[in-house]
């Protein structure tokens, strides 16, 4: 573009900044994709003469061959932003046969301060990824709050307004506010805002949402919940998720348990698991983790892990401020640890087969904090799934090359599309069977007894979110979204039915399962049901599975051994529920 590219333009409501590429209308940002940000820029500065559609489509793509239609595509993108036409107000007029005119009134504000950030629509990044924390903040969206499970405030934002929905889950901590002070990080959120309604948010216990105990951190389960909580808050009823390294497992978790409300998935930089074994070589082993884990004890309040996750920025001493300010933030010491260690017990490796929405997983060859081979490997066990590699070491999405990232995701996610008829979800199946050979006083008052149990039983159901699918004095059968409810709400009847003298156990697995109607079956439901069969009385028993999704909630297991089971064939490590805490 032309040297006239720092000055501020002013038309109706608008002003274009042409220095920091944002479009205002009042104190709001407008979400323009670059090529559509070049093509209004190239319109204003050439305001009151007809531009040709060969002049623009070089000055947009200089030395570039494309097709006219996209051209077309930008003129649109720009009269939309501009609600072009709208009140009588006209911003730009077609000419046949010639091109394009820019006829409203333009006042030009000249060369703005001398603050360079870089916002939506900015072309190739600048050397620096500088974030002067002295400096003003160029755009930080609203936040809003609503109250999820536990009369905790979740708090959210939300940015542009496309006809998708996009939920952006971002990992380890977060600060909603204070990541809109790194251009870079402004500049991704605001091109996904571009094509999408954006929605962002703070899992409980970090960044502006409510602080809670270290002890009660979230778990894959709880910031489901709070994904659902701002989801119906903002009232959207399907989206497309985005999660960013830590962020993918609980998007898997979420596509694979509500495929009704995930329109797609997309997940950058993620991984199954962290902590190495034989049959998944690229997690760092117990003492790397311990590592990781010392540095935070000892180093929390500055930049820590930047060299890798930001291997490019990581000399910029601004962007290590930043970082570093970022962290302190999002996540108190104690906070960061548990997080950290919490994290390092998930294992969505037996989720990942049953997710059933478009996926797109990206991972960049050199990723210096996630190998590159565990992107390859979840996108493998995703059916459909599509894996693409892209170069570059650094592992935060909006260091480096971000527009590679946001093409892809882009093209994915405006293409993307899935059934509305889903039969298969991921889900928790529990099992409880009551002993029939209670003691005498149990036997005499058993009609009374199983009333009681009943009215308990549906209480904890209610309360922990269970579908009760089928009830008899001899066994109950439940479905949850989320495991551990499944594993408390189990707890809490097999030790009810223990005090009412009615002996019981229980069983657990979670995977998929086939939804007809009102009937839930298949193979996730017979191995349940099985597990709850071998079941010592009195014990709460569950497959490998269920323990791999509940790290953090306070739930502690006693490892059964492996065991064989005929339908499905097949062998299955298990584990004994032997406290919880309330919840």
């Amino acid at each position: 573009m032309s040297d006239l590219g720092q000055h501020v333009y002013v038309f109706g409501r608008f002003r274009l900044d042409a220095g920091r590429r944002l479009l205002f209308a009042g104190d709001e940002v407008v979400g323009l994709t670059p090529k559509a940000f070049d093509t209004l820029l190239a319109l204003v500065e050439g305001r009151g003469r007809v531009l040709s559609k060969e002049e623009l489509m070089h000055r947009v793509w200089p030395e570039q061959f494309v097709e006219e239609n996209n051209l077309a595509q930008n003129i649109y993108a720009v009269r939309r932003a501009l609600d072009d036409g709208a009140g009588g107000v006209k911003y730009v007029e077609t000419v046949p046969k010639r091109g394009y005119r820019f006829v409203a009134e333009v006042k030009e504000l000249g060369t703005p301060p001398a603050d360079k950030s870089v916002g939506v629509g900015a072309g190739p990044a600048r050397p620096s990824a500088a974030a002067g924390l002295g400096r003003p903040v160029l755009f930080v969206p609203k936040t809003h709050y609503v109250e999820s499970t536990g009369d905790v405030n979740v708090a959210y934002q939300v940015v542009g307004d496309g006809p998708l929905d996009l939920v952006f889950v971002m990992g380890w901590v977060s600060h909603l506010e204070y990541s809109w002070r790194e251009p870079s990080f402004a500049r991704f959120l605001m091109r996904l805002a571009s094509f999408s309604r954006l929605i962002l948010f703070d899992k409980r216990g970090t960044g502006l949402s409510d602080r809670v105990p270290v002890s009660e951190l979230p778990t894959l389960e709880q910031r489901m919940t709070d994904v659902q909580a701002v989801m119906d808050a903002v009232g959207s009823g399907r989206a497309a998720l985005l999660g960013v390294s830590e962020g993918g497992p609980m998007c898997s978790l979420f596509a694979a348990t509500h495929p009704g409300r995930t329109v797609a998935l997309t997940m950058v930089g993620t991984y199954a698991r962290r902590v190495w074994s034989d049959d998944y070589p690229w997690a760092p082993t117990v003492e790397e983790r311990e590592g990781f884990l010392e540095e935070i004890r000892r180093d929390w309040g500055k930049p820590v892990g930047v060299r890798e996750r930001a291997p490019s920025a990581a000399g910029d001493p601004q962007f290590r401020e930043w970082w570093a300010a970022y962290l302190r933030m999002g996540a108190s010491p104690a906070a960061a640890l548990a997080l950290t260690q919490m994290n390092a017990e998930i294992d969505v490796r037996g989720v990942l087969p049953s997710i059933r929405v478009p996926t797109l997983v990206i991972h960049r060859t050199g990723d210096e904090c996630l190998k590159v081979e565990e992107g390859r490997y979840v996108a493998s066990r995703i059916p459909g799934a599509r894996f693409v590699e892209l170069p570059g070491r650094d592992h935060l999405p909006f260091v480096g090359d971000q527009d590679a990232i946001l093409d892809e995701v882009e093209e994915f996610l405006v293409g993307a599309r899935s059934e509305d008829s889903i039969d298969r979800v991921l889900t928790t199946v529990l099992f409880v069977l009551y002993d029939e050979s209670a003691g005498p006083e149990a036997t005499s008052r058993r009609g009374e007894l199983a009333g009681l149990l009943q009215r308990h039983t549906r209480r904890e159901l209610a309360r922990r979110r269970g579908r009760e699918l089928q009830t008899s004095e001899a066994r109950l059968f439940a479905t949850f979204d989320g495991p551990a409810r499944a594993i408390r709400c189990a707890l809490s009847l097999v030790d009810a039915a223990s005090r009412l003298g009615l002996p019981a156990r229980a069983g657990l697995h979670t995977g998929e399962c086939d939804v007809l109607g009102e009937k839930v079956g298949g193979a996730t439901v017979r191995l349940g049901e099985a597990i709850a069969a071998c079941a010592p009385p009195g014990e709460v028993l569950l497959s490998s599975t269920v323990r791999d999704l509940v790290a953090g909630s306070g739930i502690e297991f006693q490892p059964r051994g492996a065991r064989p089971f005929a339908d499905p064939p097949g062998e299955w490590q298990l584990f004994a529920a032997t406290s919880r805490q309330p919840g």
